[in-house]
């Protein structure tokens, strides 16, 4: 046989997908999309929205994984809050998008109503008060990425945003939206735990305020009730001896989800550590504050002596499981590794140094 015969040919070296419907799945994801935002907001009951997508053979349909739902776009707190209100048990927020719509079109979520929230600008706040630093719930995650004042003073902000998803996702995703999606491995939580941020909410018996390691109550379950949103984020102010950080283990360096990751903040006196947070994901049900790992640091010199015990007390807080990603016990070792590095990193941020906003290994 010729060499010329054993060669492939154009139409052989061509790319086959599984099916026709696999093709043409990121054409409809783009499609559902923009008919989405073309969806104009009405007062009153909800406008009903018809998902379409493109089906096999490449025409235009009804979405196969998507249900006919009613859409309302608030333009206010107090418009939200009672527009959820009234639809509390059969309606889902929508902020940026990036859970939600993934969600809905894996049947994961069916909502009859999807509040959209927007265009409700006083939630946009990104400023720092006498209080703290205050994130509106539609702050996005690439604003904290980028925002000279969280860069400067709050690096472990730009650490946890920057590891969210590709730069597309965080340009559309929110700090309420990565928080309220209460998955045990999200990247935000562990640095507001980390911070001591407080939830502060908005529902129809009025305002309260939740510190963020009673906010998770389970795999996608939060302390909200019915009706209840998020309206803003309490950081308190940083100090010039405090410092800050967060690392994550993935296998791949973006659009992946955090085998395990550690955020610790630590407050010196000299070379004493006078009080310390440690906030750890994918390892336990919600979101772990680890108490017995600042038990373990606090009052203590900082040294390796710290380090061991801080580690080993996480490690012995963490409930991790075997997955896919990773196993338990590979886990519990990562726990230890991450802890012993966050909390170096945050006593190096503490004394002026350490790595820049969003230097991660």
């Amino acid at each position: 046989m010729s060499s010329r015969a054993a060669t492939p040919t154009p139409t052989a070296l061509r790319w086959r997908p599984r099916s026709i419907e696999a093709f043409y799945r990121p054409l409809r994801r783009q499609l559902d999309h923009d008919s989405e935002r073309c969806v104009q907001s009405q007062r009153g009951r909800p406008r009903p929205f018809l998902p379409r997508a493109v089906t096999r053979g490449g025409q235009i349909g009804v979405g196969e994984s998507m249900r006919r739902f009613g859409y309302l776009a608030p333009k206010s707190v107090s418009e939200a809050v009672s527009v959820l209100a009234e639809h509390a048990n059969v309606a889902k927020l929508v902020a940026g998008g990036t859970d939600l719509v993934v969600q809905m079109k894996d049947g994961v979520r069916r909502p009859q109503v999807v509040i959209d929230i927007t265009g409700i600008d006083e939630l946009r706040t990104l400023e720092e008060r006498d209080d703290g630093l205050h994130l509106g719930a539609l702050v996005r995650m690439g604003e904290i990425e980028n925002h000279p004042l969280i860069i400067e003073k709050y690096p472990v902000l730009v650490d946890s945003a920057k590891l969210v998803g590709s730069k597309q996702v965080r340009n559309l995703a929110t700090i309420a939206g990565n928080t309220c999606n209460a998955s045990p491995g999200a990247d935000t939580p562990p640095a507001l735990i980390a911070l001591d941020a407080q939830v502060h909410t908005l529902g129809p018996t009025g305002p309260r305020v939740v510190p963020i390691d009673q906010f998770f109550v389970g795999p996608g379950r939060t302390v909200l009730e019915p009706g209840e949103l998020v309206t803003k984020f309490v950081v308190r102010k940083a100090a010039p001896n405090e410092g800050a950080y967060y690392e994550r283990h993935t296998p791949r360096k973006e659009l992946d989800i955090a085998v395990v990751g550690v955020g610790a903040w630590v407050r010196l006196n000299g070379e004493t550590i006078e009080d310390a947070r440690i906030g750890i994901a994918a390892v336990y049900p919600t979101p772990l504050r680890a108490t017995d790992a600042e038990a373990a640091l606090r009052g203590k010199p900082f040294g390796q002596a710290a380090l061991d015990a801080a580690a080993a007390a996480a490690v012995a807080q963490s409930r991790p499981i075997s997955d896919v990603r990773g196993s338990a016990e590979f886990r519990r070792w990562l726990v230890d590794v991450l802890t012993r590095r966050a909390v170096t990193n945050a006593v190096a941020r503490a004394r002026g140094g350490g790595p820049r906003a969003g230097e991660t290994h």
